[in-house]
């Protein structure tokens, strides 16, 4: 009986050295490097026009947030104004703003030009240009 016990404690023994040794030896592993950080990007609704700060910037992940100072509630659309390009364009849209609200829109845009439209007539629409891809924050510490 002794003998069975440590026959099987040293069988244990031995498939747990081995399974144990086949972790991590994956040697197709790639470490893709993170996203960049993302940038904040202001936009201000009024009457007469959208306005955007700063107009161009790096590709990457973008937070726009929106105030909309116009006086109507509004929904704000941010796509592609590129027409006949090599790669399929992007339209993403904020739910309503109501008036003397802020709203926010995050997108992932690659290089490009874009605009950013307000729902209600008479508004007119901001140009943004995205330049290269940003770096990547693989080297930043403490980001979410």
């Amino acid at each position: 009986m002794r003998v069975r016990i440590r026959v099987e404690a040293v069988l244990a023994a031995a498939l747990l050295a081995a399974g144990l040794g086949a972790c991590g030896a994956d040697e197709d592993y790639g470490n893709t490097p993170r996203p960049p950080s993302p940038i904040t990007v202001t936009a201000a609704i009024d009457s007469k026009e959208m306005r955007v700060s700063p107009g161009t910037f790096g590709a990457g992940p973008v937070v726009i947030l929106i105030s909309n100072q116009s006086g109507a509630a509004q929904k704000v659309t941010f796509e592609t104004d590129e027409l006949g390009a090599s790669t399929g364009g992007i339209r993403r849209s904020t739910a309503t703003i109501q008036p003397l609200s802020t709203g926010q829109l995050k997108v992932d845009a690659p290089e490009g030009s874009y605009t950013l439209s307000a729902s209600a007539g008479g508004v007119a629409p901001a140009v943004v240009e995205v330049s290269k891809r940003r770096k990547s924050a693989q080297d930043e510490l403490l980001l979410p």
